[in-house]
């Protein structure tokens, strides 16, 4: 069998079919739509900067349009969703409590994130919290930062936090909501009363396999070495794994152009023909998060987008090229340019700082257009009734004018 053929345009076309960015949505989006999406994606990394919109509910608008922020809570609160670290810290759904449940079990290999000789030292006081949830109920981290007048004991705890966050990647407790996106905690046991690790415990060596088949499904199209880094996975021997999914029809080989070889998942396989066709069109514009998985791996979007993206959210104001949380530009399959902005709440106005196109990209009336309606519906989903424009390019500035006023009819 010969090896399909893809032009780059058509390669980047199918990872943003797998990814749900390909075209517009075509209808109001529903509450299960959000837990599709996440299930699409396998995971939706959390991050709290709140500069515009905070990320996971950025990366489902991108995809969803215009939906309420509380079906995302709704979903975690309901039991569709779960937390905990994946790619990083991510909502996943529930199901796939069983697919990380070693790494529960054995936090000493997590990192940073879980610090041994802290929990060791703070035994008595963490077992006394645990005592505590499981007579009084569920707890956030803020119910401990400050003293009640007179009270004593557990009140009175100041490592509250880490003792929290330890159990957690333990998976002594697991976050059942997010109440102004704090963290609700509960105990597993109460969460998951159903589960048995003797009965239900997968071995890690059979999770990291399905972990690896959600990251390429995800991922529809790829390089070998871009699926570990989906689940953050280490020593992983891709080689004979890709045989046994060529072998059983999972995936098979395709060469790219510019790339060379790269894998196909079958999910895609129903859009190859279009794909060798080069006819497979994306006709999508979004304003995409830092942390979508598109561009989350900095190195595959680079290869795979020619975009080169650095998150200055970090760095010293006077360091920064582009500015503090720069977004992503997607338009019609290629990452066009990114844009600092910034939501002002009290006064319901997007600021649109900056915006920055990729050095080859023309600003062409369709690039013109594409934007004004990803700014708009962007900017009337959070709730804002005007986009101020500072630093654009001039052909933008001409069509669009220094601001503009949303009609939440016409958005």
């Amino acid at each position: 069998m010969s090896v399909p053929q893809l032009t780059l345009r058509a390669a980047r076309n199918l990872h943003l079919a797998a990814q749900g960015l390909l075209v517009k949505p075509r209808r109001r989006s529903k509450p299960a739509d959000v837990i599709a999406a996440i299930d699409r994606m396998s995971l939706l990394q959390i991050d709290t900067i709140n500069i515009v919109a905070r990320s996971p509910y950025l990366v489902l608008f991108s995809r969803l349009g215009h939906f309420p922020q509380t079906w995302l809570d709704d979903a975690l609160l309901n039991g569709d969703l779960m937390e905990y670290w994946a790619h990083e810290a991510c909502f996943l759904p529930r199901k796939d409590f069983s697919l990380i449940r070693h790494r529960m079990l054995n936090p000493e290999k997590m990192g940073w994130k879980y610090r041994p000789e802290w929990m060791v030292e703070h035994a008595e006081e963490i077992e006394k919290l645990l005592v505590h949830i499981e007579n009084n109920g569920p707890v956030r981290s803020a119910d401990f930062e400050h003293p009640r007048k007179g009270s004593s004991g557990w009140w009175e705890w100041k490592p509250h936090k880490k003792h929290l966050e330890g159990l957690f990647t333990a998976g002594k407790v697991m976050v059942i909501e997010r109440r102004n996106f704090q963290r609700v905690y509960d105990l597993t046991s109460r969460v998951m009363p159903h589960w048995n690790d003797d009965l239900h415990l997968i071995q890690q060596q059979d999770a990291e396999l399905q972990m690896l088949e959600n990251s390429a499904r995800s991922l529809g199209i790829f390089r070998p070495e871009w699926l570990a880094d989906y689940y953050r996975l280490k020593k992983i021997s891709l080689k004979p794994l890709l045989t046994q999914w060529q072998d059983k029809g999972s995936a098979i080989p395709v060469s790219v152009e510019g790339i060379g070889e790269m894998w196909l998942h079958s999910d895609l396989f129903p859009l190859l023909t279009k794909a060798e066709q080069n006819t497979l069109r994306a006709t999508h514009t979004a304003v995409l998060s830092p942390f979508d998985p598109v561009v989350w791996d900095r190195k595959r979007a680079e290869v795979l987008f020619n975009f080169s993206y650095r998150l200055e959210c970090y760095t010293p104001a006077e360091k920064r090229r582009y500015g503090y949380f720069v977004l992503p530009l997607l338009h019609q399959g290629e990452i066009v340019g990114r844009v600092d902005a910034k939501m002002h709440r009290k006064s319901a106005v997007l600021e649109i700082i900056s915006l920055y196109l990729e050095d080859g990209v023309k600003p062409n009336q369709s690039l013109v257009k594409g934007l004004h309606t990803a700014f708009t519906d962007f900017a009337h989903w959070q709730g804002a009734t005007q986009i101020r424009l500072g630093n654009i390019p001039a052909l933008f500035a001409s069509s669009w004018g220094e601001d503009w006023e949303i009609n939440p009819e016409n958005a």
